[in-house]
């Protein structure tokens, strides 16, 4: 097995530097260049396309379906996207409900995808507080692909997601469900606790099942860091070196998963 992939790292960790400090931390540290192939859609609390209220189930459409032609216009071909803003447990609301009602909101935004030559990728979530949000559990995304397969349909896997949702043990299943579909990778490491964005080795991923199984589907997009560098400098910033030392100890968690 080999690595098939290129690093590519969240725009957030960027806000405060310049365009030319951008590109040449990118070139510095080894990841894709200047470029936005994909784009996170909007996940506040009124973005809801599986809300149950049609006003605002209908509102998040549109606002979904501006910003995928306005990341489209900018080189972006995937949008990430939350099934759900709720935390609600689908046991006690219903998952079939949910399911309903994402469903009609995918009905209108897949067209919107298709005539983008756009995948929209749905994002496995952390639990809400007592735990069975929608998109937390593997069997949820099989359910998705059950009800809604498409060409313009596809999944992210967030690794630190799936450690908080699925522990240790279990964190792989959705990386099982998710495989033939997947459209990008959010990669983050945590202690299994809390979403806290470590950088990759640094918390309890199992990294070497999450490198092995993108390069047995020959997974041959991008994989986003979606961290900063482990440690800041004495100024509470992070470094050009410390960027290229992240993607180089990530580099190095996939050559020891791919030679055992």
């Amino acid at each position: 097995m080999q690595k098939t992939w290129t690093w590519s790292t969240t725009g957030y960790g960027l806000i405060s530097k310049s365009n030319d400090d951008i590109i040449a931390l990118c070139h510095a540290a080894g990841l894709a260049g200047i470029k936005i192939s994909t784009f996170h859609l909007p996940f506040s609390e009124q973005d809801n396309l599986a809300s149950i209220y049609e006003t605002v189930r209908r509102k998040a459409i549109e606002t979904a379906r501006t910003w995928m032609e306005r990341s489209a216009l900018v080189g972006a071909t995937v949008g990430i996207q939350h099934s759900t803003t709720s935390r609600y447990n689908v046991d006690v609301e219903g998952l079939n409900l949910y399911i309903h009602q994402l469903g009609k909101s995918l009905e209108v935004l897949l067209p919107v995808a298709e005539s983008l030559n756009y995948t929209i990728a749905l994002e496995n979530l952390p639990p809400g507080e007592d735990g069975g949000r929608l998109s937390s559990r593997p069997e949820h995304f099989e359910k998705f692909i059950e009800a809604f397969k498409h060409p313009n349909l596809g999944f992210i896997l967030d690794t630190g997601h799936a450690l908080i949702a699925a522990g240790p043990a279990h964190a792989d299943d959705f990386h099982a469900v998710m495989a033939p579909y997947m459209a990008a990778y959010h990669l983050a490491d945590n202690a299994g606790d809390r979403d806290s964005h470590l950088a990759p080795g640094h918390g309890l991923v199992g990294w070497k099942r999450v490198f092995q199984r993108a390069a047995e589907i020959g997974f041959s997009g991008r994989m986003y860091i979606e961290t900063p560098p482990f440690a800041a400098d004495a100024n509470g910033t992070y470094t050009v070196e410390a960027w290229k030392q992240m993607v180089d100890d990530t580099d190095t968690l996939v050559a020891q998963a791919l030679r055992s």
